[in-house]
């Protein structure tokens, strides 16, 4: 069978540099609202899993963005994944959790 979508799961590594050189990535932050209060990455958008299927299309329309998905460990984040791909979105990714995240966080 043909795969139409791009690789599920991105190393921090390649993330990172890549959210260097390209702006237009979106970084959505599935945890929830308390964690993300804790420490997120900057520039990050906060949608808690549960509300994910109510939510996603009016926070991110263009289903052909290239998205990062990120929560504490990478379990949720894979849980998104699989939802947005169900639901149309072309280029998305799981990039871990925040637990392994090396280039700092913020909580502004």
């Amino acid at each position: 069978m043909f795969n139409f979508f791009k690789s599920s799961t991105l190393s921090q590594e390649k993330a990172y540099a890549e959210m260097q050189t390209n702006k237009t990535i979106k970084l959505l932050d599935v945890r929830t609202r308390e964690e993300y209060k804790d420490g997120h990455i900057a520039g990050s958008v906060n949608l808690p899993l549960d509300m994910l299927p109510q939510r996603l299309s009016g926070m991110l329309p263009n289903k052909e963005a290239k998205i990062f998905v990120i929560c504490l460990s990478g379990s949720r984040a894979a849980n998104a994944v699989s939802f947005m791909k169900k639901a149309g979105y072309t280029d998305v990714h799981n990039i871990g959790g925040v637990s392994t995240w090396q280039y700092g966080l913020t909580r502004k």
